[in-house]
């Protein structure tokens, strides 16, 4: 494999992560500035998740028939449109709707015209958004078995820089007199920027014999995931997978949904003081995936790293209670870290060995809409929860990665059985 074959697909999993953690510093002091509680930074969060949750499936089957190609400038123009629509939301006052106008449900989720916007921006990027899984099955189009152990973890290392830079740009350029704007302006230089080179540079990869009739998508069935599953037939592993894919799923949803918050309460942290904080978190992220994971998924294989991975995110999530001391932290912060990076690339490294090919892209839509649903759903009761009991969230969070340990390495021995009894 000629190594410029990848560098769409770094390009595109950078950009997508960048379009996520660009916002991660400015989005709740949005929130605050409108006088909403935490809950509305998650159910915004929740919004562009249920509709990427909508739209994943239905682009990876629909880059099955089709190709990878047309599936991901689509995604990537939506993406750019998306931020315009964001950017509209700046030139609008918060009291820009009479409290008259207010009804109960208005009251209800602190609705005001910016965040209405915003939360119609996230719609559309969310619909848009489903490209990751195209990505990941143009990445598995590409490789052999054996680069499959390892490039995931190398696209782990890119997403680890778009954690590294992302919040860094987002505080950054939120920190100027135009506020927020400019955060906006940066990103949407940089989707347009993706879109011409994955227009220019990107081939396809899907060879037209190797495509499978399309069949006319049901969004209602979406939602129905182990229908989907079982219509797929694939191997008793990929349901394995995909079930500790939920459990992943719901404890990454509460994570992101809730860290900003915790270190803006705990540390007093401005829109650069999380960026900072966010920029040492994707270093760690970065370094984690794109080394230490290489590493131990080829010692250790790919079931082994993950149940690690869920045993130090589980001490993680209880280490960073136990300190307000900035450097501790950082040090305690590192052992979650570690957690999530060991994690985080074995689910699409395992789906792309074990999947047949021509059900791939879906496979991997499947994979992405748990962790959309899940996003759907769990920022907004966990932000919600945070907002009652603060940092002892942790101490229950923890419980999620710890049952996904024993999971895993029970579904080890059963494996290690069969392959003994063959």
């Amino acid at each position: 494999m000629k190594n410029f074959k990848i560098l769409p697909a770094y390009l595109l999993t950078l950009v997508n992560v960048l379009g996520f953690s660009i916002m991660i510093p400015v989005l709740p002091f949005i929130v605050r500035e409108a006088n909403a509680p935490d809950y509305i930074y998650g159910l915004l969060l929740s919004t562009y998740s249920f509709f990427q949750f909508i739209g994943s499936p239905y682009l990876g089957k629909l880059s099955d028939s089709k190709g990878r190609k047309p599936i991901l400038l689509i995604s990537q123009l939506g993406t750019f449109l998306s931020w315009g629509i964001f950017a509209v939301a700046y030139f609008i006052p918060y009291n820009a709707l009479d409290e008259s106008t207010f009804t109960f449900m208005g009251k209800l989720f602190y609705l005001c015209l910016p965040l209405l916007i915003i939360a119609f921006a996230r719609i559309a990027d969310g619909l848009t958004g489903g490209n990751i899984s195209v990505a990941n099955a143009y990445v598995s189009d590409i490789t052999t078995p054996e680069q499959k152990k390892t490039i995931f973890g190398a696209l782990g290392g890119i997403a680890g820089i778009g954690f590294v830079i992302g919040p860094a740009i987002g505080g950054f350029t939120a920190s100027f007199s135009i506020g927020y704007l400019g955060t906006i302006i940066t990103a949407a230089s940089i989707s347009f920027i993706t879109l011409i080179a994955l227009m220019f540079f990107l081939k396809e990869s899907l060879k037209k014999e190797e495509r499978r009739p399309y069949v006319k998508h049901n969004f209602i069935k979406s939602f129905n995931l182990v229908k989907r599953v079982n219509e797929l037939n694939p191997k008793m592993i990929i349901k394995q997978v995909l079930m500790l894919k939920i459990i992943m799923s719901v404890t990454m949803a509460c994570y992101i949904s809730t860290i900003v918050l915790f270190i803006i309460e705990l540390f007093q942290f401005d829109e650069i003081g999380v960026g900072l904080f966010m920029l040492v978190a994707g270093f760690f992220l970065g370094f984690n995936q794109a080394f230490i994971y290489r590493k131990i998924v080829v010692k250790i294989g790919e079931l082994k790293t993950l149940g690690l991975g869920f045993g130090l995110m589980s001490l993680g999530f209880i280490a960073i209670t136990v300190t307000d001391v900035l450097w501790i932290y950082m040090v305690l912060y590192y052992v979650l870290n570690l957690g999530l990076s060991l994690s985080i690339p074995v689910f699409n490294s395992l789906i792309s060995q074990h999947a047949d090919k021509d059900k791939l892209g879906e496979l991997m839509g499947i994979s992405e809409s748990i962790q959309s649903l899940s996003n759907a759903i769990f920022p907004v009761i966990a932000a919600a929860i945070f907002g009652a009991i603060n940092y002892n969230i942790y101490l229950g969070l923890s419980l999620l990665p710890l049952t996904g340990a024993i999971i895993t390495y029970t579904l080890i021995k059963k494996l290690n059985n069969n392959e003994a009894n063959d």
